[in-house]
């Protein structure tokens, strides 16, 4: 009887050993580990999409769909206004100083990041276009690699949408959970059948997956059916680029909703935690690579089936892009990650309450082109205080969001128009301090900085300011510190 017994231990080891590997994989028939899908678009204004009130006609029905089936933040920022490093942030929940992409660098080795987290708990992992831009430190941790090239430059909706649907398809395959992120690269610049795209293409017509092959889009916007934000004065050249920057963003709605389907065929959709949001505002002056209220708000969407409310709208918690990575491996059941200066908001999902969501801090370092420009600013619900450690009155700001119409619109104006000679001039040297009520300004057109009425808050935001780059260790402290007198 005792030999029958060993026999039979030793027939069901194979059994237990397999059962043993999918536990520590999180595969489990009856209760598979939660799928993670990251859907992020390129310099899209967190108000060009209908949920947030935009009145361009058939501008976002996926992403609008999308918000309608989960949860959408009204008070979420990323962390820093420009594409390399606030991706850093998702991946590491670190502000840029305390991971080492300032700019357009690598994270610093050995800082863990959201991406190894996953793999080595044992999803199925994959990237579609960005890929420079996401921990390209670490490509080995992805199992799927598409660059842009292979999906129209990042814009091509069909590309996107067979491409998910084989990695859906390999994930279920291989029996794992999955991690995709997938990167519409609409609609950040060249714009949709602008000449800066169909220039390029002219130049290289004859080359295969190159930069120069922008996809065209039929029936694109005209400049009558666009408004203006109101950042930026109402110039014809200026029509002319939102109307190419709006045809941008419903292809990136076209994109998310492609995706999304391929979920919903691959029957994944019940089990997996979709989160959507923009990596920061439009490439124009004032917003991306900025730290004012149009540069870093995001349209943040999250569904997750069984707990986030259908439709539901959050509009008293901010939330911030520090916080992407430690709410992701919360909700996947995963270890934080050392030295994460964000925090999970996963109460919020569910509508219970968690302390300490009024304020939220962004940054700026550096831009693409390596020029240093050290900005800080304090968000609450209403007000915004901004540091531009740079602005000396002499130092020229140049960025990415000047290329185009809509900068050289503005110059040639400024010849004859006092107002928007001071815009240029504002953007182009800046002050040292901003403050602005965002609730009746959030264009920010009226620095409220030198108001005796506001002098108890500019002295409580500088103390709070200092208090965050103490505690993080920032570098600018010690100028912030001499401006302050201190």
């Amino acid at each position: 009887m005792l030999k029958n017994k060993r026999i039979l231990s030793w027939a069901v080891l194979p059994g237990l050993l397999l059962l043993i590997c999918a536990t520590l994989h999180g595969i489990d028939e009856k209760n598979p580990r939660l799928n993670f899908l990251l859907i992020t678009v390129d310099d899209m204004n967190w108000d060009s999409l209908g949920v947030n009130g935009c009145k361009v006609a058939g501008i976002s029905p996926n992403i609008d769909h999308l918000a309608s089936q989960g949860l959408l933040f009204n008070h979420a920022h990323v962390t820093i206004a420009v594409c390399m490093p606030t991706r850093a942030v998702w991946m590491t929940g670190r502000y840029p100083h305390r991971s080492g992409a300032l700019g357009f660098q690598k994270i610093n080795p050995g800082v863990p990041t959201l991406l190894e987290a996953l793999k080595k708990a044992g999803y199925h992992t994959g990237i579609l276009a960005k890929v420079p831009h996401v921990v390209p430190s670490r490509g080995e941790s992805w199992d799927l690699v598409l660059q842009a090239r292979e999906l129209g430059v990042g814009r091509d909706p069909v590309l996107f949408a067979e491409h998910s649907g084989k990695f859906f398809a390999a994930a279920k395959a291989a029996g794992k959970p999955f991690f995709l992120m997938a990167n519409s690269q609409s609609p950040h610049r060249p714009f949709a059948n602008s000449k800066q795209g169909t220039a390029r293409k002219k130049a290289n017509p004859k080359k295969k997956n190159k930069v120069a092959n922008f996809p065209v889009v039929k029936n694109p916007y005209k400049p009558g059916d666009i408004p203006v934000p109101g950042f930026l004065p109402p110039l014809d050249k200026i029509k002319t680029e939102m109307a190419q920057y709006y045809t941008s963003v419903r292809r990136a709605d076209r994109i998310t909703g492609a995706v999304l389907k391929e979920l919903d065929k691959a029957g994944l959709a019940g089990n997996t935690l979709v989160m959507f949001l923009s990596d920061h505002g439009m490439p124009l002056p004032f917003a991306k690579t900025n730290c004012y209220y149009h540069s870093t708000r995001t349209p943040w969407i999250v569904r997750l089936p069984g707990v986030t409310k259908p439709g539901s709208v959050d509009r008293r918690n901010m939330v911030s892009g520090i916080d992407l990575t430690p709410t992701v491996l919360d909700l996947l059941g995963l270890p934080p990650r050392e030295g994460m200066d964000g925090r999970s908001f996963r109460p919020l999902l569910s509508g219970k309450e968690q302390s300490g969501r009024d304020r939220i801090f962004t940054h700026f370092h550096r831009t693409a082109g390596k020029r240093d420009y050290p900005m800080r600013s304090l968000l609450t619900h209403r007000w915004g205080y901004i540091y531009n450690g740079w602005a000396d009155g002499k130092t020229v700001f140049k960025n990415e969001s000047q290329n185009g119409l809509t900068m050289a619109a503005m110059k040639a104006a400024a010849q004859n128009n006092s107002s928007i000679a001071e815009r240029v001039k504002l953007f182009l040297y800046r002050v040292p301090e901003e403050l602005y009520d965002y609730e009746k300004d959030p264009d920010a057109l009226h620095n409220l900085i030198g108001d005796p009425a506001h002098k108890e808050r500019v002295e409580s935001f500088r103390r709070q300011l200092a208090e965050h780059m103490k505690d993080t260790a920032d570098p600018q402290l010690a100028t912030f510190n001499k401006l302050l007198g201190n």
